[in-house]
């Protein structure tokens, strides 16, 4: 029973150096593949590292909406290289977050539009973030129609869960499902088209609740909280396994063996 953690910061500083242990550990858990996106120029070599040291992480690059105050313009040159190289299976951590402010909306849309258009060049998937913006990313994918990819940490509405799914997006469910006070979220996860989720982590962020607070997620507990999708459907955590691993390649191809 193998899971694919598509959204795992594994560079993140609170890992320190104990990557080793954490794709380790994984493994043993059952997560065969984590996907390692990057948020800036400043870590895309450490990032590409990592995925070199260990051959079931694979990489994705972009410039997050949160970093996009201090990007410049050779950091679009940086990431074309980095979208160039054939290891890399999506263009992302990318999108606009209007919830932290203060926020510059036109600089975060004009660096994600580029991202967008890059995405298309490229044909690659782009992984996003989205934070209070979810009818504006949706705007922009009818503009600059990609190869899909997936709507991270998803936490919108139905009605917006489904304009995803049209454009060929799968949505990420991680942490966040398993707080039973998430009804919202958790209503979506028991009733969407299953063929439509894939899981995530986005370690060391969003804890699940089996977690002490402070405490970092890690890419490991991804099949603990797999368990609480299989509760909510009323399946098997092996079929959850074995769907969402399905779901996580179509949605990012990179990932099929060569």
């Amino acid at each position: 029973m193998q899971f694919i953690d598509t959204h795992c910061h594994l560079d993140a500083a609170e890992f320190g150096g104990n990557q080793a242990a954490l794709v380790q550990a994984a493994q043993t858990a059952g997560v065969g593949r984590i996907v390692v996106p990057a948020v800036a120029r400043a870590n895309f070599a450490a990032v590409r590292q990592l995925c070199e040291r260990f051959p079931n992480c694979a990489p994705a690059y972009g410039i997050h909406p949160m970093y996009v105050e201090n990007a410049q313009p050779e950091d679009l040159l940086a990431l074309r290289a980095c979208l160039a190289q054939p290891a890399t299976v999506a263009v992302g951590e990318i999108g606009l977050d209007f919830f932290i402010e203060p926020h510059d909306r036109a600089r975060q849309e004009f660096y994600f539009s580029i991202q967008l258009k890059l995405a298309r060049e490229f044909e690659l998937p782009v992984l996003l973030h989205i934070r209070r913006a979810q009818d504006i990313v949706l705007k922009h994918l009818r503009q600059n129609k990609v190869r899909g990819g997936i709507a991270h940490a998803f936490s919108g509405s139905r009605q917006q869960a489904e304009e995803f799914i049209k454009l060929g997006f799968k949505l990420g469910f991680g942490g966040a499902m398993t707080h039973s006070r998430a009804t919202r979220l958790r209503e979506l996860a028991a009733t969407l088209p299953l063929g439509s989720i894939v899981l995530e982590t986005d370690a060391p962020d969003i804890p699940p609740d089996f977690l002490q607070r402070g405490q970092p997620n890690k890419p490991e507990y991804l099949s603990r909280i797999a368990q609480t999708l299989a509760e909510l459907r009323g399946i098997s955590l092996q079929e959850i396994a074995r769907i969402t691993t399905e779901n996580a390649l179509s949605a990012l191809p990179g990932l099929r063996p060569k």
